[in-house]
């Protein structure tokens, strides 16, 4: 008969089980990884627990070591676990399951869980220290908002492009995605999508030096040369690169670490025209103090460029209800 229930408890009450499975200390990198989701989300899967064999009202722990070690680093005061009794909490086979058997996150799940972080704030560098990765890691997975929605959806379960061709895809516009995808979606016959086939499609055949805001340090960083083109006029850089997604990767860089004052970076739509903030406004003429500058990529010349808005102006409700 089940007796296990859900209680919320103090995690420093809680008493090491001398006789846990995990013995080996755990890797620091690993630890980092737990804390930065329970300080992001909290505790997915709840500790389980049995009673103190002592008969008093504290708790032992029987699995989940690793997430009340790290709970309390977090600064929670409170926790869920599931109160099982010690026959249940005996039962090997659920422990030896509980460390071992666990799937990772597909790659769009960790892109999901890293926008999550960095909604409240966290930055690439802190997100790539706490998974233990790198930041090109982090910057690669956020390619991923670029991607048309129901291209996603199929990554996410687990037929995923390699770097190349993800760059690749991202880089193109979403109404160009969407009709490329409707040639190479799966079919019934066929669920695995050819990567190799749609990012081929969406290939750009070359990118202009003239457009390009970076230096030759990021060209070097990411393997850009550039080649020359004879034909060009005499007055004008005639240079190009056919690498349009390593292109686009020194774009984004440059203008993360040179945006300036009051600028925000922002997107494009489906037909590649900047996209605004929800309910703000373009401005046209001269510039204002008060007006915002979104700053984004061209997709079709990879050029930076700039956009002017407005936001409606913020009244109190008091000031509204009253007309004062």
């Amino acid at each position: 008969r089940k007796t296990m229930e859900l209680k919320s408890v103090d995690p420093r009450s809680l008493q090491e089980n001398p006789d846990r499975l995990r013995r080996a200390k755990s890797n620091p990198q690993s630890d980092a990884l737990l804390l930065a989701s329970i300080t992001a989300v909290g505790i997915v899967q709840p500790p389980v627990v049995f009673p103190a064999p002592d008969g008093g009202n504290g708790f032992v722990i029987n699995f989940g070591h690793r997430r009340v070690t790290q709970a309390i680093a977090a600064g929670h005061e409170q926790i869920e676990v599931i109160v099982a009794t010690k026959a249940e909490a005996d039962h090997g086979m659920s422990a030896l399951a509980e460390n071992i058997v666990r799937e990772p996150l597909n790659p769009v799940d960790q892109w999901r869980a890293i926008e999550r972080l960095a909604a409240l704030g966290w930055t690439e560098e802190s997100i790539a220290m706490a998974l233990a990765s790198q930041v090109r890691q982090v910057k690669k997975l956020r390619l991923l908002a670029n991607v048309l929605p129901t291209m996603l959806d199929h990554m996410a379960k687990g037929d995923m492009p390699n770097e190349s061709q993800l760059r690749t895809i991202a880089a193109a516009a979403q109404g160009e995605q969407t009709e490329i995808w409707k040639r190479f979606k799966p079919k019934k016959s066929a669920p695995q999508v050819s990567w190799h086939q749609v990012a081929h499609a969406l290939s750009k055949q070359r990118m202009e030096a003239r457009h390009a805001s970076f230096g030759d340090d990021l060209a070097a960083a990411y393997g850009i040369v550039w080649q020359e083109d004879l034909f060009a006029p005499a007055d004008e850089d005639g240079r190009y690169t056919n690498e349009v997604e390593a292109f686009f990767c020194a774009q984004r860089e440059w203008l993360a670490n040179n945006l300036p004052e009051r600028g925000t970076l922002i997107g494009c739509d489906q037909w590649g025209q900047p996209k605004l903030p929800p309910k703000a406004e373009r401005a046209y003429g001269s510039p204002d103090p008060s007006h915002h500058t979104g700053w984004y990529l061209d997709e079709r010349s990879g050029e930076v460029k700039s956009v002017a808005y407005r936001l409606p102006e913020v009244r109190s409700s008091k000031i509204a209800a009253t007309g004062e």
